[in-house]
């Protein structure tokens, strides 16, 4: 079996900002010394795995990460007859097994955000319910029997968890995803705006109730992801047979080339499709191709000229090195491939 999935995209985006920095203007990186828009790995990893292609695929094998797996554990408590003291009592004892609480003694929910398999949950809710049932529980020696090394949450075992206070069920991320970059210099432009207000007349004033500006940008990105297969294969566990890593494999690949973060998509509606997907597998080292971008592409055909200095950088490296995989599959939008080729090229061992 081939250790390593290896997904390069290039992607059109139209004028947007799908993922803004602190000041709410479209992330940037300076790359071979031109400005380039950026859609960080963080963005791209919530909207993939919180997308109907995830939800389709994996619907009963996806988890959560939140700060409020107490309340959760409060709610059903109340919900079964406990009072609020005690409940919240337990809540809080059982939600610390998956962080440090908050100071406040009635509030539930933790200080870092913890990611929750479902069976997880369901563990700490069978314990809340023993405890609420007057059995004699210190839930900090309970923790083994709730957190879990390895299950059926595929979200987690692509992209790992960290829990602070219980190290040793922490999950290493079978997915490396690189931030996506341009492959083209961009300028970032301001949109000027107006709000009317409809039920002010023209006789009163015939000023906006509202003015503003917001950044926005476009072009061609490149993104990169590396899959461990086996460490996706040992995340999940010894329960799945294959099927289940599979239809993660799947699914994460629906997203890649469909999903974009969700900035500003009322405004710009920028849902696109990848132009151009290279899979490619193998036991080989991985090796980005964002190299290929070091100088920045030019001319007006920003798309055909993307995808020809991808293609002429991975010759260079493979003459240079060795072949970076073992096989490959291709989309080239208009040139042939499609999607579901490139998805069961990914699941196929």
């Amino acid at each position: 079996m081939s250790r390593f999935l290896q997904l390069h995209l290039l992607t059109f985006f139209p004028p947007s900002n799908l993922n803004r920095d602190d000041l709410g203007r479209p992330k940037t990186a300076i790359v071979g010394g031109a400005n380039r828009l950026r859609l960080s790995s963080q963005a791209l990893k919530r909207a993939w795995r919180t997308s109907e292609a995830f939800q389709a695929a994996l619907e009963h094998n996806l988890g959560k990460r939140t700060q409020r797996m107490g309340q959760e554990i409060l709610d059903h408590l109340i919900a079964a007859g406990q009072d609020v003291k005690k409940a919240t009592k337990i809540a809080r004892e059982v939600a610390g097994i998956f962080g440090k609480l908050k100071k406040e003694e009635t509030s539930t929910a933790i200080e870092q955000l913890a990611f929750i398999s479902p069976r997880e949950k369901a563990a700490a809710l069978e314990l809340a319910d023993r405890m609420a049932g007057g059995e004699k529980i210190d839930p900090k020696k309970e923790a083994a029997s709730v957190l879990l090394r390895a299950d059926t949450a595929a979200d987690i075992a692509l992209f790992g968890r960290m829990l602070a206070d219980n190290p040793s069920f922490n999950r290493e991320a079978a997915a490396q995803v690189a931030h996506a970059i341009t492959t083209h210099k961009v300028s970032i432009e301001d949109d000027y705006y107006t709000a009317v207000d409809d039920l002010k007349t023209s006789s009163e004033d015939a000023g906006a109730g509202f003015l503003g500006e917001a950044g926005f940008g476009s072009g061609v990105f490149y993104l990169y992801l590396c899959i461990n297969r086996d460490l996706l294969k040992t995340n999940l566990g010894d329960e799945d047979d294959g099927t289940l890593a599979a239809a993660t494999l799947g699914a994460l690949t629906r997203a890649a080339a469909t999903v974009a973060p969700s900035g500003k998509q009322n405004s710009f509606a920028a849902h696109a499709r990848a132009h151009y997907i290279l899979a490619e597998k193998g036991n080989q080292q991985p090796r980005t191709l964002a190299g290929a971008f070091a100088q920045p592409v030019t001319g007006t055909d920003i798309v055909g000229a993307s995808i020809a200095q991808l293609k002429t950088f991975r010759n260079q490296l493979d003459n240079a090195y060795w072949p970076g995989s073992d096989a490959q599959a291709e989309l080239v939008l208009g040139g042939g491939g499609t999607l579901e080729e490139i998805v069961t090229f990914a699941q196929k061992d």
